[in-house]
């Protein structure tokens, strides 16, 4: 997969209003122009270029409202980009929302869903069910398989989300903050499963606020910082400047 000079642009609509603490953070970090509707466009992602390789596991890092996950969704298919080329083999998939689950609908529905939305048969999500509610976690302190998801706790969702993702093999799999959720033994597994995929001949994306799930399952890292490519390397060393660099502000 080739990112090459990559921007993005989006449109953020409504009035301007008083600026606050978190507004005046987001204009340090974004460009925005005013629109003739009173909106303004921001740059969120500038000239980004890196490859990616089959089996490869790359982390992506940085602040809030550096282009993370924004990069993810247009590698997706999911935002059009404003310049540059996003060349991928096969169709990637973006963890939640490739799996467009459905809060009003069990998690069985759900998992049978998501499967579809992933392009999995209807033979092959029922092969697959057992070991992907296992997998969650979710029924270990109860049914919550035949409940509502909109009485699933955030991490719960998450959780199941990844467990549908995972039980499919994907040319590219794209994974936004999955791995912050769930206790060490999921955790464990949701990286004994990355593995496994990059075995497979797949690439995996993975951003996370968690340093030290990207240096574990990761071998490679890319560091954004409003909007611009920092630094692509090995985990370790990129997380160590990120963390240097934190520790100077």
């Amino acid at each position: 997969m080739v990112v090459d000079d990559v921007h993005i642009t989006y449109r953020v609509n409504g009035a301007r209003t008083g600026r606050g603490a978190a507004t005046a953070a987001l204009s340090r970090i974004l460009s925005r122009r005013p629109g003739r509707d009173g909106g303004r466009e921001v740059h969120a992602v500038r000239g980004v270029s890196f490859a990616a390789y089959q089996g490869e596991a790359i982390g992506l890092i940085g602040s809030n409202g550096s282009g993370k996950s924004t990069l993810l969704k247009a590698i997706a298919g999911l935002l059009p980009t404003a310049g540059g080329t996003i060349y991928t083999r096969g169709q990637p998939s973006l963890l939640g929302v490739n799996a467009a689950l459905m809060g009003d609908l069990t998690g069985e529905r759900n998992v049978i869903l998501g499967g579809l939305a992933m392009g999995m048969t209807r033979d092959e999500i029922h092969d697959r069910y057992e070991e992907i509610v296992d997998f969650s976690g979710i029924n270990d302190k109860g049914d919550f398989i035949s409940l509502p998801m909109r009485t699933y706790s955030s991490g719960m969702g998450a959780r199941l989300r990844f467990s549908i993702a995972a039980a499919k093999s994907h040319d590219v799999l794209l994974i936004d903050e999955a791995l912050a959720t769930g206790d060490a033994g999921f955790q464990q597994r949701s990286r004994q499963r990355i593995a496994e995929l990059r075995e497979e001949a797949g690439t995996v994306f993975l951003v996370s606020h968690s340093n030290s799930a990207i240096t574990t399952s990761c071998d490679r890292a890319l560091w954004l910082e409003s909007g611009t490519l920092r630094m692509d390397g090995p985990a370790k060393e990129v997380v160590a400047a990120y963390e240097a660099s934190t520790r100077t502000k």
